[in-house]
């Protein structure tokens, strides 16, 4: 982190290149992006002096925030928002990538490693564990929750999931209450005591993408639009990166 940290400070001059006046941004953004945005956000608020009001949830929280007209100025997803543009939610052109991420195994550090090397033997691994942890309602959770059925096991699996808001699937593992964790990487970095061990067999697993977007009803707009700039310079990127946020294609 501190790398990272170290080059935005570094990029800070060539991130903005015209200062504008002061605005506060309401957003709402993903708990798998905290760790990442944690750090980016508040270089963002010194190179600009905007200040961001931030809202931490998984996403169907969000969603249910924004069907109930609670007023954002900018969301950032586990997932694609082109749905949200499609709905005239947020702004055609405002759509931002900001990554991928695949779906994968950690463990609690020195428990006994799942085999998923191949699918057969992911589905035995599910079949074996007494209990398991997902982001429940979180992208992540709800693809392993569809992959359970696809993989025609969801009735034997299903009752030993544990989940919870967001960041409850990392303590879970950490705190060696579940066998394993099936997830995305950004939200299990920064907790103690977990042992990523890799991404699922292509075949079965996901690349979910992060996005965010500017709301069409945005009081901060051009502050808004800034933002998800600064969120894709290079210094920004590293940030990410160092948090398992893989490059988009």
């Amino acid at each position: 982190m501190k790398a990272a940290a170290l080059t935005l400070t570094i990029g800070l001059s060539l991130l903005m290149a015209e200062p504008s006046s002061a605005a506060e941004i309401k957003a709402f953004f993903t708990g798998a992006a905290r760790r990442s945005l944690e750090a980016i956000v508040p270089q963002f608020a010194r190179a600009t002096g905007h200040k961001v009001v931030a809202q931490y949830a998984l996403p169907p929280d969000l969603i249910k925030k924004i069907d109930a007209g609670e007023p954002f100025d900018v969301i950032v997803l586990s997932y694609d928002v082109e749905s949200l543009v499609k709905q005239g939610k947020l702004v055609a052109d405002s759509r931002t990538v900001l990554g991928i991420i695949g779906v994968g195994v950690a463990i609690r550090q020195g428990a006994p490693k799942p085999d998923f090397s191949t699918v057969e033997a992911f589905k035995r691994s599910l079949l074996d564990a007494k209990s398991i942890a997902t982001s429940g309602e979180g992208s992540s959770g709800r693809y392993v929750a569809s992959l359970l059925d696809r993989l025609g096991i969801a009735e034997q699996v299903k009752p030993k999931i544990k989940s919870g808001g967001a960041g409850t699937s990392a303590q879970l593992v950490s705190r060696g209450e579940v066998d394993f964790v099936v997830s995305g990487l950004p939200p299990l970095i920064g907790t103690p005591n977990i042992e990523w061990l890799g991404y699922l067999p292509p075949e079965i697993n996901s690349w979910l993408a992060f996005t965010g977007g500017l709301s069409t009803a945005a009081k901060e707009a051009d502050a808004g639009r800034a933002l998800l700039k600064f969120l894709t310079t290079p210094a920004a990127v590293a940030v990410w990166q160092e948090n398992g946020l893989e490059p988009a294609p």
